[in-house]
């Protein structure tokens, strides 16, 4: 054996030992579970990519989740404003999609419904990615109306900077 392949096999022997020796992770440590409060930062909205202030939101939120594994986790997210949605994870970021019944009104005051999907990540010092049991998590707000609503091609789009901290 070459000295090249006897420090790879040897890497390879302390890397299975490190693992081996490691407790194991539950479906509890990978989920996102408890109270929080959100806010999502409407001086910072933008309607089809113009800035253009709205309303700040803010809310708490009781999410509750359960994961087979890191990558596969599903749950419900309560809001004290009023609703219920389902929440999963996909590709390390958490997704919340709810229907809004009669988000905008068209000129002649017919109503439309928007797609809210907020997209969420855990952060930590100085703002950067971090573990899922991060009590801080930022993400995007994002509303969508439907294309052709009020005689329009495009869908309105309403994307607002969203945070949230463990209460």
């Amino acid at each position: 054996m070459s000295g090249l392949t006897m420090r790879i096999a040897a890497s390879a022997v302390m890397v299975a030992a490190a693992v081996g020796g490691a407790a194991p992770a539950t479906a509890a440590e990978w989920g996102i579970n408890g109270t929080w409060a959100t806010s999502s930062n409407g001086d910072l909205a933008k309607i089809n990519y113009r800035l253009e202030p709205q309303p700040s939101v803010r809310s708490n939120w009781t999410i509750s989740t359960q994961c087979t594994s890191p990558f596969e986790c599903v749950g419900t997210v309560q809001s004290d404003a009023g609703w219920t949605a389902p929440i999963y994870t996909t590709n390390g970021f958490w997704y919340v999609k709810r229907v809004v019944k009669n988000w905008r009104y068209c000129p002649d005051g017919t109503p439309i419904d928007g797609l809210q999907m907020y997209k969420l990540y855990p952060v930590g010092p100085g703002g950067y990615h971090a573990s899922d049991d991060s009590d801080e998590w930022t993400g995007q707000d994002k509303t969508m109306g439907p294309s052709g609503a009020c005689g329009r091609n495009a869908e309105t789009v309403i994307e607002i900077p969203f945070y949230m901290k463990k209460i």
